[in-house]
């Protein structure tokens, strides 16, 4: 197999980080928290909608826009383990469980939520 080939079938067989992000407010007190099946491509999504004044979390956005995003901070709060057993492919319940789990963690921090859009 020739080297492109393998890079090619290597890339197919990572799986990506899953877990959770913060984007932080320094300005406010206030954050707001995803979780993820693929932490890099959806934290680089996130700043390219922010950045582009399309997010979904229409105050997050405000905020983002009106402050600039110097004024914020992204990072990678948590990482969910793949599971031993490779037949395992849906991680939904897991990743929403450890989001309410740090949810409820910053809360007791003082830290507020960015409001879910309903």
């Amino acid at each position: 197999m020739d080297r492109k080939k393998e890079l090619k079938l290597q890339y197919k067989q990572t799986k990506p980080d899953m877990g959770i992000f913060i984007i932080r407010s320094k300005e406010k007190n206030k954050c707001y928290v995803e979780a993820t099946k693929d932490l890099r491509g959806r934290i680089n999504g996130t700043k390219v909608r922010l950045n582009a004044g399309m997010h979904p979390n229409k105050e997050l956005q405000k905020d983002w826009t009106d402050s600039g995003s110097e004024n914020f901070t992204i990072e990678i709060l948590d990482n969910l383990q793949y599971d031993k057993d490779e037949s395992k492919t849906d991680y939904t319940e897991e990743l929403a469980l450890l989001q309410m789990i740090w949810e409820e963690k910053l809360q007791k921090e003082n830290m507020e939520l960015y409001r879910k859009n309903m």
